[in-house]
């Protein structure tokens, strides 16, 4: 399926820069929704603070990464824990996700067909190039893997399912802006620049590179720019049946998978081995 057509890299948000909203977590509620839940926003929220590698987290750091009191969150923690979201660390006074959250992810990765479809793919690949290559979809301000094959190579990234990408540094991220509608794409970059105005500028430039790269090599890029020892290429894809733009990411240290490397011998596969999926997938 063809990308949707992207805008100029000038017509990217460059006006003047607002101080960072009060909350980061890329949740938006919408003006005037009087059919928006704001007490269930809240507790997704909460959820949404663990990040990958996290264990547990006290409530005055799931209040510092809400923006909200302390006192609301107590709230939400000890409803997410009797209702198995959380679990309340006796010990510690911390908490940790519950099993509810592991049931829930557990349901949507079993029905989602395509990472049944894409994994044989996607490890000849990985196969090939002596990386990692993943399948990820967004979830806020990230990219979230959903399906990952790694070479039989001693050393590639230890990334796994459930892992994060920033979607404006990392190759996946950029894939996945270079494919969305250009309303889609300009409302999560206003949430990038609100949320560190100071770090913007150089953002800006990447994604506007990333836009230029799509164009003509069909692949976005990130060579040190998420990580100074990591390289990575790009593309993204329509699943359709519903689902969620998606993207496959090509990864690795930077000493075994230099740009020239990914750009001259692992691109012109990438983009063949996303075809592939797309054509296996039912419409």
């Amino acid at each position: 399926m063809t990308a949707t057509p992207l805008s100029d890299p000038a017509s990217l948000p460059d006006g003047p820069l607002r101080a960072p909203k009060r909350r980061a977590t890329g949740i938006r509620k919408p003006k005037e929704d009087r059919h928006f839940v704001t007490a269930l926003a809240r507790g997704l929220e909460v959820l949404s603070c663990f990040r990958h590698g996290e264990v547990t987290l006290s409530n005055q750091e799931l209040a510092q990464r809400c923006g909200l009191p302390k006192s609301t969150v107590s709230r939400l923690t000890m409803t997410l824990t009797k209702l198995g979201y959380l679990i309340h660390v006796q010990e510690s006074g911390r908490y940790r996700l519950g099993t509810a959250c592991l049931a829930l992810g557990s349901a949507l990765l079993t029905r989602l067909d395509v990472r049944k479809i894409a994994r044989p793919m996607l490890q000849e690949l990985a196969n090939f190039c002596g990386g990692s290559v993943a399948l990820g979809v967004r979830d806020k301000l990230s990219m979230i893997y959903v399906e990952n094959c790694r070479s039989s190579a001693a050393l590639t990234l230890t990334l796994d399912v459930g892992s994060r990408m920033p979607v404006a540094t990392s190759a996946m991220g950029r894939a996945w802006l270079a494919a969305v509608s250009d309303s889609e794409r300009q409302s999560l970059l206003d949430q990038v620049r609100d949320l560190d105005h100071l770090a913007w500028p150089g953002i800006q430039a990447g994604i506007a590179q990333a836009m230029d790269d799509y164009r003509r090599l069909g692949v976005t890029c990130s060579f040190g720019d998420w990580n100074k020892e990591v390289n990575g290429i790009a593309r993204a894809f329509d699943p359709g049946n519903g689902l969620p733009m998606m993207a496959v990411n090509v990864g690795g240290p930077s000493y075994s998978l230099s740009p020239e490397f990914l750009l001259d011998e692992v691109r012109p596969r990438l983009i063949e081995t996303v075809r592939a999926i797309e054509d296996a997938l039912p419409r």
